[in-house]
């Protein structure tokens, strides 16, 4: 009996949590403006996309969570020096893709609109096989970000923007000069339950 009562009360308190939150599933796509930030990169935006998935789990009528799991295309132009600097051939462009994770809290401001903060942790899929160098790629294979950002809910369509910024050095070519992403998305979710 004793070892009953301990284990009623949790059921009940879980039970009791699982029935105040909600669950949706969705699917997401958009835009990034992004850079590659650091001394041999052209220090301006360059646009790529992003696509996926995303869930969002209730904790409160006022916060919950939001991961998602993203496809990201990353371009960057690269400054004259870059292959002076590291001893490539010519390489005018940088194009990396990665699968980001995203795990945001989600704080509601207004029934239509969603304040969204928290980490991105992002793993490259491929890279420019140009930026090889004694057997050493030119980029780290992860890379953690912050994001912040607004999401607009209309009843199944989310409308949505966030700044990325970039808190890992990227650069694994040489410790002396920092490569951190700098990245802006826009874009639209469709929520499908």
């Amino acid at each position: 009996m004793k070892k009953i009562i301990p284990f009623a009360i949790c059921f009940l308190c879980i039970t009791k949590c699982t029935v105040a939150q909600s669950f949706h599933f969705g699917i997401k796509a958009g835009a990034n403006l992004q850079k590659i930030q650091g001394v041999p990169f052209d220090d301006k935006f360059v646009f790529g996309y992003q696509a996926g998935a995303f869930a969002t789990i209730g904790i409160t009528s006022k916060f919950g969570i939001q991961p998602e799991v993203l496809f990201s295309s990353v371009s960057a132009d690269t400054a004259t020096q870059f292959s002076t600097v590291y001893g490539f051939k010519q390489v005018d462009k940088v194009k990396l893709n990665y699968l980001d994770i995203p795990i945001l809290l989600n704080i509601k401001a207004a029934p239509f609109l969603t304040i969204q903060a928290g980490p991105q942790f992002s793993v490259l899929l491929d890279k420019n096989e140009s930026l090889l160098k004694n057997g050493d790629t030119a980029f780290r294979k992860g890379n953690i970000s912050a994001v912040a950002g607004l999401q607009l809910n209309l009843t199944k369509f989310k409308i949505y923007g966030r700044y990325v910024a970039g808190l890992s050095n990227q650069n694994n070519v040489n410790n002396a000069d920092e490569w951190k992403n700098k990245n802006i998305q826009v874009g639209i979710g469709f929520k499908i339950f």
